[in-house]
């Protein structure tokens, strides 16, 4: 048996993303969804395959990524969010519970989601990780997109070459 290997590929034409974006820590998240729509761009992503809505805060997102899972219409999924820590537990809260649905979102339903929810320190810590979380974001969706893609190809390939054996 040859064993294959699967290249990475970053050409987003033709791919369909959505993306939701928290609309608490605006600043932040605003500059997080500037930055990966200008990736999405370079790698080919057309503003007609991209949809993007905003939703309060980090907790809603999770419903707004099942929402958009749920109508079939997507290849890969983009969550954007800031959750900074307070003075209070709220911060463990967020991050934990935000993190944890998106997570148990994309594998119920196989839709690759790239996490874009930063969690930090301070505004200035989440500044800095801007650009790259930003950048990273687009490049995951639109690598995950074609992977997941090209894993469903191979399990229809072994649904047909199934058929064909039982056919026989």
């Amino acid at each position: 048996m040859e064993i294959g290997k699967y290249q990475p590929n970053y050409d987003g034409s033709g791919l369909r993303i959505g993306i939701v974006q928290s609309r608490f820590n605006e600043l932040v998240c605003n500059e997080l969804t500037k930055i990966c729509l200008e990736e999405l761009k370079q790698l080919g992503v057309t503003g007609e395959d991209t949809l993007f809505v905003t939703v309060p805060g980090a907790l809603e997102i999770p419903l707004a990524l099942q929402k958009l899972a749920e109508t079939g219409q997507f290849d890969a999924l983009i969550a954007i969010g800031a959750v900074i820590r307070g003075e209070t537990y709220h911060f463990e809260l967020v991050s934990n519970e935000s993190g944890s649905c998106i997570s148990r979102i994309a594998l119920d339903f196989g839709i690759p989601i790239a996490n874009a929810v930063l969690t930090a320190e301070n505004d200035q810590q989440a500044l800095v990780r801007v650009p790259t979380k930003g950048r990273n974001a687009a490049r995951v969706a639109v690598e995950m997109g074609h992977l997941s893609l090209s894993l469903d190809h191979l399990n229809q390939d072994d649904q047909e070459r199934d058929r064909t054996v039982v056919e026989d």
